[in-house]
């Protein structure tokens, strides 16, 4: 049931800067090898129980299987021209392959990639790739995991209310809730998850208020798309609620009321492409595009927890069966499949491409709460 990224054979990335030094007490030139450095920008802190804090971890791995190459880390970057600044002093201070792991970053990540060719970039989410030869960016199947969770939420509720708190109206919002619902009314068709957007990452304040909305509206279980997770779980598990995690395993924030979670683990995909941008051959692989891993691929980097005593016991049996067919190609998003005004977005048995779910931009049936605009850029 729980699904364990595996490491695939790697082709590899950037060369070796080699600077050449001539010693006049000798007459002879010796060869100085500067291993480059490695780069990762966070948009929040490194113990943020949550989206940060996995991209920490991923490169506390890169800096254990690299050790003769420096790992540089910047939090608490902001998704404006700061990241531009960022990772420009990442460079200044030897960075040669750069993360930047934030959806927000891409602009100032794609910026810095044109004006720096001998600087592989890699960009955390985006759905969209450039054309340069330095450029990559990467994800996982985060719906999948969502989906096995609300197969959990549904088969917890006694309220018939779910309650989902998320940060902005971007496409991965929209599949997250869409699948994350689409698992519970497959437990439960009567279900209705409620929506509320805090317009953050991770500010605690109105991760409270979303929380006390949801309440509000009679929701028993609270899922989230936050970066930091810490507070929405300390508030629903103080409300006597059941909770499901994103991003990093809070369980122990919420002994009583978590049922599940997906929690992203970073460092084999990490590993993958800082050895393609070592051996030099990172232009034109499959790095140097938009990569999508999956269940079906057997390593998406987004892994499904085990379930927490709150989940009823019939939910494991279903979780199983769903995980199963996406090992196997399927996905939460196969038709028949209606929006919530009640247009038909899949037909019986067609299924989403994943450009498609990459640029979802509206709720299924079964999703209540308005929908802000979206942010800038």
């Amino acid at each position: 049931m729980k699904p364990t990224p595996r490491r695939m054979s790697a082709a590899a990335t950037l060369v070796l800067i080699v600077v050449f030094t001539t010693s006049c007490a000798t007459g002879t030139t010796d060869a100085v090898v500067d291993a480059p450095k490695i780069g990762f920008i966070l948009v929040g802190a490194r113990d943020d129980l949550g989206y940060n804090q996995a991209v920490w971890e991923g490169a506390d791995e890169v800096a254990k299987a690299f050790p003769d190459h420096e790992v540089l880390r910047l939090e608490n970057v902001p998704e404006t021209d700061a990241a531009v600044d960022a990772m420009e002093d990442l460079i200044d201070r030897g960075a040669r392959i750069l993360f930047a792991t934030s959806f927000g970053h891409y602009a100032a990540a794609v910026k810095v990639a044109r004006e720096h060719d001998d600087v592989i970039v890699v960009h955390q989410g985006a759905t969209d790739t450039p054309d340069l030869s330095n450029f990559g960016t990467y994800f996982g199947a985060h719906y999948e995991p969502l989906y096995l969770s609300g197969i959990a939420a549904g088969a917890a509720t006694s309220t018939g209310v779910l309650g989902f708190a998320v940060a902005f109206p971007i496409p991965a919002t929209f599949n997250n809730v869409n699948a994350f619902t689409l698992g519970a009314r497959s437990v439960n068709p009567s279900v209705v998850t409620r929506v509320a957007f805090t317009g953050n990452w991770c500010d605690p304040d109105a991760q409270r208020r979303a929380v006390r909305d949801l309440r509000e509206v009679n929701a028993d279980v609270i899922a989230q798309h936050q970066d930091c997770t810490r507070t929405i779980l300390e508030e629903t598990e103080a409300a006597g609620l059941k909770s499901v995690g994103y991003h990093a395993d809070g369980s122990e924030v919420a002994p009583n009321g978590w049922l599940a979670g997906a929690v992203w683990v970073w460092g084999d995909l990490y590993k993958e492409i800082v050895d393609t941008a070592l051996d030099g051959t990172f232009t034109g692989s499959r790095f140097n595009g938009n990569v999508r891993r999956g269940l079906d691929a057997v390593d998406d980097p987004l892994v499904f927890t085990e379930l927490g005593p709150a989940t009823p016991p019939m939910a494991a049996e279903l979780i199983d069966s769903a995980f199963a067919r996406f090992r196997q190609g399927d996905t939460p998003f196969t038709g028949p499949i209606v929006d919530r005004d009640g247009k038909e977005r899949v037909a019986g048995g067609d299924r989403l491409s994943i450009g498609e779910i990459d640029a979802m931009n509206w709720f299924v049936e079964g999703v209540e709460g308005d929908i802000p605009d979206a942010p800038p850029g």
